[in-house]
């Protein structure tokens, strides 16, 4: 699309955690869901991964926002800037844009109208002139490269950062689905609690997630165990600085609970599938999409858990973007977007 385009194209992940921008099927912008903002003028500073630098950093004059909290817009002026900052990083790459711009952004799939209405305003809000949305698993599914018009049941779990959701798909349309709140993001505050209580010291969110990707675990037994991860921080009682080492069979303890959660949401969504489109699912596996599906011996633990094969998505982070970016390529063919 060059200087002649009339209407440029954008497929928007729009994550609690990570936001991903899709332009002529290439991933253009992949940023962390974060703006900084002067508490003063309510001028934004940064938008992205320069934003979370600055997470729990801050003076008072700085405000960090994640301005979505489960899956949804929690805060609509900082989500509408964050969608214009990340517009224009496409913009200072030399990209032209035509005053036409059609967005289709994803959306978790147990939204309210009122959350759909918030992700339209802001889309419209920050230049969208068209702007059609898609639900989550089934961008996953089409991003996954799973037929979703065949008549058959495919099932996807996509753990993101708010929400984790999980839908049968078949003939185009979401059969049954369960969409919980509880994903990556209760995972890093199991983790935040855990150090507090049991080595009583205090992380901040950002080493809670450095502590999940690098001995995050499902699983207290690994094949190839990873190596103790080392925290510095302040000792609660006496402020002094600690070091301690943590393993991924302590992380694999803090984190139970809420992995349970997830066990119990996708065999209560098998619960209410259709007995034929069981059979399917049985037989094709069910897919892990989205940054939770990077856990350690997460697929290994459901599969033993539920009986049904696991597979993981090729590239788990960019399956839903991938997906939204072939449903913006074939939006008159795709009739389960919503206008």
């Amino acid at each position: 699309m060059g200087l002649f385009s009339f209407t440029q194209e954008l497929a928007m992940d729009l994550g609690t955690a990570n936001t991903i921008i899709i332009s002529n099927g290439k991933v253009v912008v992949d940023q962390p869901s974060v703006v900084a903002i002067d508490r003063r003028t309510d001028r934004v500073l940064a938008v992205g991964e320069k934003a979370r630098q600055m997470h729990g950093k801050t003076h008072e004059n700085i405000r960090t926002i994640r301005p979505l909290r489960d899956g949804v817009i929690a805060d609509f002026y900082a989500a509408e800037q964050m969608i214009r900052g990340m517009i224009k990083m496409i913009n200072s790459k030399g990209y032209w844009f035509s005053p036409s711009l059609r967005i289709v952004v994803c959306i978790p799939s147990g939204s309210t109208e009122v959350e759909l209405r918030a992700v339209r305003d802001s889309a419209e809000h920050a230049g969208g002139r068209d702007v059609y949305m898609i639900y989550e698993p089934m961008a996953a599914a089409i991003g996954i490269g799973i037929d979703v018009e065949a008549p058959e049941g495919n099932m996807i779990v996509d753990i993101g950062g708010g929400t984790t959701e999980i839908a049968v798909i078949s003939l185009g349309g979401i059969v049954s689905n369960k969409s919980i709140r509880i994903a990556g993001d209760d995972l890093t505050a199991d983790i935040m609690e855990y150090m507090r209580r049991q080595h009583n010291v205090k992380v901040g969110e950002r080493t809670a997630e450095l502590i999940k990707i690098n001995v995050g675990s499902a699983l207290t037994f690994l094949d190839n165990a990873p190596d103790d991860y080392i925290v510095y921080g302040p000792n609660q009682m006496t402020a002094l600085p600690m070091e301690v080492p943590v393993s991924y069979q302590e992380v694999s303890h803090c984190m139970e609970k809420s992995i349970s959660k997830m066990e119990a949401a996708i065999l209560s969504a098998l619960e209410q599938t259709p007995p034929e489109l069981y059979a399917d699912i049985v037989r094709n596996g069910i897919y892990l999409a989205g940054g939770g599906a990077l856990l350690r011996g997460l697929d290994k633990r459901l599969t033993d858990k539920i009986n049904i094969q696991f597979h993981i998505a090729e590239d788990p982070l960019h399956a839903v973007a991938k997906g939204t970016g072939i449903a913006l390529k074939n939006i008159d063919k795709f009739n389960f977007l919503i206008r």
